[in-house]
């Protein structure tokens, strides 16, 4: 059988520096950084359009994101395998699973590993390199991609070229005097988290280096379930493996790592000051949504729900959401994650979700809360139906504004137009769906001594939200 290549799209972590945009329950591959433009996600996988001889791709996500990556794959036209994480074990587990997948539903093809969230500008050269990588993937060489680097940077690790094609060394996150002399002496590359590796390659060293994750993910793949395209990842299992990260495991160890020079304008878009870099105006500015900004220069300007004006502002970070407003030295940029851990110890929603919250038949937005009531706009999509559900502690009253509601109320079932509403007991079953073929809005207003989302018991669910 012909040798493909299958691409291993790593679609998990917060994207923790660039908050407030990136959010736990709304991460950086499947957000907008422009109101036009494609998510990360979406950009990674039209990257994979032309490359010759391609299987469908094995996207790696977290349980809780699988409904953003159908959606967005669904925009696209394009289909793939989920195998779908409980939990975060970092990079080098994830991989491990994909391959162990591969050998058992398809043969041993060679891996195309790429993180979701990635910006890669020019993709005939990248075409290129991945043309290369696979011709030493295909000599049992573990491959990866070393950007060309045109400035010192702090932010990313490095490779040490060796001869030919061969790695030297790899190198963690240099101090700045450091990553200068790196540039200077023409031997370092940046390392870009991106692979290509044959699937039974990757198992046999990860065996030499990293026995007992290997013997974890043996074990989690044998306890995991498939149900269509989505495979669920064992969680008693999986939690016990060890967290590390591809080159951690395997690559700084083996023998065979092999690297292939990258020039085409990459990014990890690792931080605001990595987005700002990439798109600048006359004054060097990068600018979203509705700025008005006077004698400000080198700075990043995003405004998502109200005007954003500035003046007199050099070399800063200012975003807007409709719930947080983030102000920072661009050169800080790096230093976010402190200031997120310390929003997560103090349990701030602001660190999870948005505002609008997105969900596989629709979305929310909270419009108002206070003591014992909460009031929310939800927009149902044409044949969608939210779960069979039942809540202890809230009643909810439900009025209609545009389109057509079919409600579920015990064994009642009404049909609701424009204006009409309806009242939710507590304990009912009750369901709500949209029957037409336009968008239905309503308007929802809970009332009760516990509103969490967490008091929602389902019974039935058209997208496998009930426990596994």
């Amino acid at each position: 059988m012909t040798m493909k290549l299958c691409p291993v799209i790593l679609a998990g972590g917060f994207g923790v520096r660039l908050w407030p945009l990136s959010r736990q329950q709304a991460p950086k591959p499947f957000i907008q950084f422009g109101a036009e433009q494609p998510t990360l996600f979406q950009q990674t996988m039209q990257r994979l359009a032309d490359l010759p001889e391609i299987t469908d791709p094995i996207v790696v996500c977290n349980q809780d994101h699988r409904f953003y990556v159908s959606e967005q794959l669904a925009t696209l036209g394009q289909s793939a395998q989920l195998l779908l994480e409980p939990l975060g074990r970092n990079t080098a587990p994830a991989l491990t699973l994909a391959a162990l997948w591969m050998l058992e539903h398809q043969q041993d093809d060679i891996m195309l590993v790429l993180p979701a969230d990635h910006l890669i500008q020019d993709q005939a050269r990248f075409h290129e390199a991945v043309t290369a990588a696979v011709e030493l993937a295909r000599q049992d060489h573990l491959v990866t991609f070393g950007v060309v680097a045109d400035q010192p940077h702090t932010g990313y690790g490095y490779i040490k070229k060796g001869e030919i094609s061969k790695v030297d060394a790899f190198v963690e996150k240099p101090d700045l005097d450091t990553a200068k002399a790196y540039i200077d002496s023409g031997d370092y590359l940046w390392n870009s988290g991106m692979f290509v590796i044959k699937a039974s390659v990757w198992l046999n060293e990860l065996k030499k280096h990293a026995a007992d994750m290997f013997v974890a993910c043996e074990s989690t793949f044998a306890q995991s379930e498939q149900k269509a395209s989505n495979f669920w990842i064992n969680k008693e299992n999986f939690e016990h493996c060890p967290a590390d990260s591809i080159d951690y495991a395997v690559m700084e160890k083996t023998v065979h790592a092999a690297v292939v020079p990258l020039q085409a304008q990459w990014s990890d878009v690792g931080d605001w000051a990595a987005l700002q870099a990439t798109q600048q105006d006359q004054d060097g500015n990068w600018v979203q949504g509705d700025v008005v900004s006077q004698h400000t220069k080198n700075s990043l300007l995003m405004a998502q729900s109200r005007l954003l004006a500035t003046a007199g502002l050099e070399g800063m970070i200012v975003v807007e959401t409709a719930d947080a407003v983030l102000v920072a030295a661009k050169d800080q940029a790096q230093q976010l994650k402190p200031l997120v851990d310390q929003l997560s110890q103090q349990e701030r929603v602001e660190v999870v979700n948005h505002v609008k919250v997105h969900k596989p038949w629709g979305s929310y937005q909270v419009l108002d809360v206070g003591e014992g009531f909460q009031v929310k706009r939800l927009t149902v999509h044409p044949g969608a139906a939210l779960s069979l559900q039942a809540h202890n502690f809230r009643v909810e009253h439900w009025v209609v504004v545009t389109g057509t509601a079919r409600v579920t109320v015990g064994d009642e079932i009404k049909i609701l137009e424009e204006n009409q509403a309806v009242y939710i007991p507590p304990k009912a079953r009750h369901r709500l769906e949209n029957p037409g073929d336009v968008l239905m809005e309503l308007i929802e207003v809970q009332l009760g001594s516990y509103l969490g989302e967490d008091d929602i018991i389902r019974f039935e669910d058209e997208f496998d939200r009930i426990d596994h």
